[in-house]
């Protein structure tokens, strides 16, 4: 099989193990991120009500980045999400890093994120 295809299965198996594990809930909703070659995405949502809280991305007209895919433009994001959280009144957050490596954009978005505020 192709060596691509493997590493998505593999980490599709990482991912449905962690959410058998963590829920979001109104007091502490899920802090979920998604990482694709160019673009980083988070979102906090609230899985008993089914509800995306605030959410932030490269992709956002308010963030001004020139690179997208890189760590700095990660921290962007994260210190974005913290500051829509805080808006809405969520501080505390459990992190779903949705099978991949806590390292690189993933931790840096994370340590932007505590810094801003979040607690998880």
């Amino acid at each position: 099989m192709n060596k691509q295809v493997n590493k998505q299965i593999r980490r599709a198996r990482r991912r449905i193990g962690i959410r058998k594990r963590i829920s979001g809930t109104a007091t502490h909703p899920r802090l979920s991120i998604y990482k694709s070659l160019n673009h980083m995405y988070a979102q906090i949502i609230d899985d008993l009500s089914g509800r995306t809280l605030a959410a932030a991305s490269t992709t956002d007209k308010s963030l001004k980045a020139d690179k997208t895919g890189n760590a700095k433009a990660a921290e962007a994001v994260g210190t974005l999400l913290a500051e829509r959280a805080k808006g809405k009144g969520v501080t505390t957050v459990v992190f779903d890093r949705s099978g991949f490596r806590y390292h690189g954009r993933v931790k840096a978005l994370a340590d932007a994120a505590r810094k801003a505020g979040l607690k998880f």
